[in-house]
Protein backbone atom coordinates (compact mmCIF):
# COMPACT_ATOMS: atom_id res chain seq x y z
CA UNK A 1 0.00 0.00 0.00
CA UNK A 2 1.55 3.52 -0.84
CA UNK A 3 2.11 5.74 1.81
CA UNK A 4 0.50 9.59 1.35
CA UNK A 5 3.02 12.10 0.75
CA UNK A 6 4.31 13.92 3.77
CA UNK A 7 3.26 17.03 4.02
CA UNK A 8 4.78 20.25 5.81
CA UNK A 9 3.11 23.10 7.07
CA UNK A 10 5.24 26.37 6.40
CA UNK A 11 7.13 27.68 9.37
CA UNK A 12 6.54 31.54 10.03
CA UNK A 13 9.54 33.55 10.04
CA UNK A 14 9.96 35.15 13.25
CA UNK A 15 10.07 38.98 13.46
CA UNK A 16 12.00 41.22 15.23
CA UNK A 17 11.24 45.07 16.05
CA UNK A 18 13.71 47.15 16.68
CA UNK A 19 13.63 50.59 18.39
CA UNK A 20 16.17 52.80 18.63
CA UNK A 21 17.11 54.28 22.38
CA UNK A 22 17.92 57.53 23.02
CA UNK A 23 21.72 57.59 23.19
CA UNK A 24 23.92 58.14 27.13
CA UNK A 25 27.19 59.37 25.93
CA UNK A 26 28.49 57.60 29.19
CA UNK A 27 26.91 54.24 28.81
CA UNK A 28 25.84 51.90 26.18
CA UNK A 29 22.42 50.42 26.57
CA UNK A 30 23.72 47.26 27.82
CA UNK A 31 25.27 49.32 31.20
CA UNK A 32 28.59 48.92 29.59
CA UNK A 33 30.68 52.30 29.15
CA UNK A 34 30.37 53.38 25.73
CA UNK A 35 33.78 53.68 24.39
CA UNK A 36 35.36 50.13 25.29
CA UNK A 37 38.11 50.54 23.44
CA UNK A 38 39.78 52.10 26.00
CA UNK A 39 39.50 49.77 28.51
CA UNK A 40 41.37 46.13 28.81
CA UNK A 41 38.67 42.82 28.67
CA UNK A 42 39.74 40.13 31.32
CA UNK A 43 38.59 37.04 29.88
CA UNK A 44 37.66 33.21 30.84
CA UNK A 45 40.95 31.13 29.81
CA UNK A 46 38.82 28.15 30.91
CA UNK A 47 35.42 26.86 30.77
CA UNK A 48 34.06 26.28 34.74
CA UNK A 49 32.19 28.45 37.56
CA UNK A 50 33.16 31.99 38.36
CA UNK A 51 33.86 33.08 42.13
CA UNK A 52 34.35 37.00 43.36
CA UNK A 53 35.95 35.23 46.51
CA UNK A 54 37.81 32.73 47.73
CA UNK A 55 34.91 31.25 49.76
CA UNK A 56 31.24 31.93 50.36
CA UNK A 57 32.32 33.72 53.61
CA UNK A 58 35.25 35.49 52.57
CA UNK A 59 34.58 39.30 50.97
CA UNK A 60 35.42 39.42 46.93
CA UNK A 61 38.58 39.71 45.72
CA UNK A 62 37.35 42.84 43.81
CA UNK A 63 34.73 45.45 43.28
CA UNK A 64 33.85 47.97 40.57
CA UNK A 65 36.33 51.07 41.10
CA UNK A 66 38.92 49.13 43.01
CA UNK A 67 42.17 50.24 41.49
CA UNK A 68 44.55 46.48 40.89
CA UNK A 69 48.03 45.44 39.95
CA UNK A 70 49.00 43.68 37.14
CA UNK A 71 49.14 39.85 38.96
CA UNK A 72 46.43 40.81 41.33
CA UNK A 73 44.27 38.02 41.69
CA UNK A 74 40.66 38.83 40.46
CA UNK A 75 38.74 36.17 40.71
CA UNK A 76 38.69 32.20 41.02
CA UNK A 77 37.25 29.48 37.80
CA UNK A 78 36.22 26.43 39.04
CA UNK A 79 37.28 23.36 36.72
CA UNK A 80 36.67 20.14 37.41
CA UNK A 81 36.94 20.86 41.15
CA UNK A 82 40.48 22.92 40.39
CA UNK A 83 40.24 26.39 41.60
CA UNK A 84 42.11 28.65 38.73
CA UNK A 85 42.89 32.39 40.06
CA UNK A 86 41.72 34.77 37.27
CA UNK A 87 44.56 37.59 37.37
CA UNK A 88 44.89 41.47 36.60
CA UNK A 89 46.93 41.60 32.82
CA UNK A 90 47.51 45.20 33.88
CA UNK A 91 47.46 48.00 36.16
CA UNK A 92 44.57 49.72 36.49
CA UNK A 93 40.59 50.13 38.15
CA UNK A 94 37.61 47.92 37.74
CA UNK A 95 35.25 49.47 35.50
CA UNK A 96 33.14 46.76 35.36
CA UNK A 97 32.35 43.47 36.66
CA UNK A 98 30.59 41.04 33.63
CA UNK A 99 29.64 38.41 35.49
CA UNK A 100 27.57 37.32 38.78
CA UNK A 101 29.76 34.78 41.17
CA UNK A 102 28.51 31.42 40.93
CA UNK A 103 27.67 31.90 37.18
CA UNK A 104 28.88 29.18 34.82
CA UNK A 105 31.43 30.68 32.25
CA UNK A 106 32.54 30.20 29.07
CA UNK A 107 36.42 29.49 27.84
CA UNK A 108 36.70 33.70 26.24
CA UNK A 109 33.92 34.97 28.33
CA UNK A 110 34.64 38.36 29.31
CA UNK A 111 34.99 38.82 33.06
CA UNK A 112 35.89 41.96 33.80
CA UNK A 113 36.92 45.80 32.38
CA UNK A 114 39.92 47.50 33.50
CA UNK A 115 40.74 51.21 32.82
CA UNK A 116 44.73 51.14 32.38
CA UNK A 117 44.70 54.56 32.28
CA UNK A 118 43.49 54.32 36.14
CA UNK A 119 46.33 53.44 38.22
CA UNK A 120 48.28 54.10 41.59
Amino acid sequence: RDAAPAVSAPVAEPSFTLEAASPSPLLHSSGLPADLGQFLTVSSPIVGTFYRASSPDASPYVEEGDIVKKGQVLCIVEAMKLMNEIEAEADGRIVKILVESTTPVEFGQPLFLIDPQVSA
